[in-house]
């Protein structure tokens, strides 16, 4: 049995792996969501791009994903996610985030509002 996580990119060039991963089966996939949405850190990785697009092919899928990083203390990948992610997802997968978005749009943590969260949040908001 093959170990599902050699098949995650390996360095932040490694496109090649990412480019592999969408022809698997999705169920293949799944269980890998969670160490992808890492590759989403930092938008500025060349990696990153090509793993957004894969995980956005799980619009119900990845939520849960989504929200244990939002839940989390790192507001610039909070940034990346919400700019990046939440934003292109269905509607019916952006509603999962309304208490957040909703409670940092209106009452922002210093760091939240130093990463421009609520501005981001607000905006999704507009969307749902």
């Amino acid at each position: 049995m093959e170990n599902l996580e050699d098949l995650l990119p390996r360095h932040k060039f490694d496109n090649e792996r990412v480019e592999m991963m969408k022809e698997m089966d999705r169920a293949k996939i799944l269980p890998l969501l969670p160490n992808l949405l890492e590759w989403i850190q930092d938008m500025n990785w060349p990696v990153a791009p090509s793993v957004l697009e894969l995980l956005l092919t799980f619009p119900v899928e990845i939520v849960p994903h989504v929200q244990n990083v939002l839940s989390a203390e790192d507001e610039n990948w909070k940034w990346f996610i919400l700019h990046f992610m939440v934003i292109e997802l269905p509607v019916e997968s952006r509603i999962q985030f309304r208490e957040y978005l909703t409670r940092v749009a209106e009452t922002p943590t210093h760091d939240e509002r130093a990463e421009q969260l609520d501005e981001i949040a607000k905006e999704i908001l507009e969307t749902i």
